[in-house]
């Protein structure tokens, strides 16, 4: 996979997975993985700040949580109202963006 396919729809991602259910970093990047069947791998230099840019956004709301397994509270992240509204608009701009290249074939 190209890293600059990942890096310009990081967030996309991100809020794609988001939407079916919160998580937290680790979990996130595992869920990610399985659902692409590993086709996307992120790693915490690209995903932690992403998730903090989208929370700062408005996009994502956190909260400490206890992790089912026990250990220390990890940060959970969970969409917004207005990150579904900003996942609604970026898969409107990846359909747009994907007809127009499969025209190009």
């Amino acid at each position: 996979m190209d890293v600059n396919l990942l890096k310009g729809n990081l967030d996309l991602i991100l809020l794609s997975v988001l939407e079916r259910e919160g998580g937290y970093g680790q979990d996130i990047a595992k869920r990610v993985d399985a659902l692409t069947q590993g086709e996307i791998r992120l790693n915490a230099g690209s995903l932690y700040p992403a998730l903090h840019r989208l929370e700062r956004a408005g996009y994502l709301q956190a909260a400490e949580t206890l992790p089912a397994r026990g250990g220390p509270p990890v940060r959970t992240y969970t969409l917004t109202v207005a990150g579904r509204q900003e996942l609604d608009r970026r898969r409107d701009g990846y359909r747009a963006f994907d007809g127009a290249l499969r025209r190009l074939w």
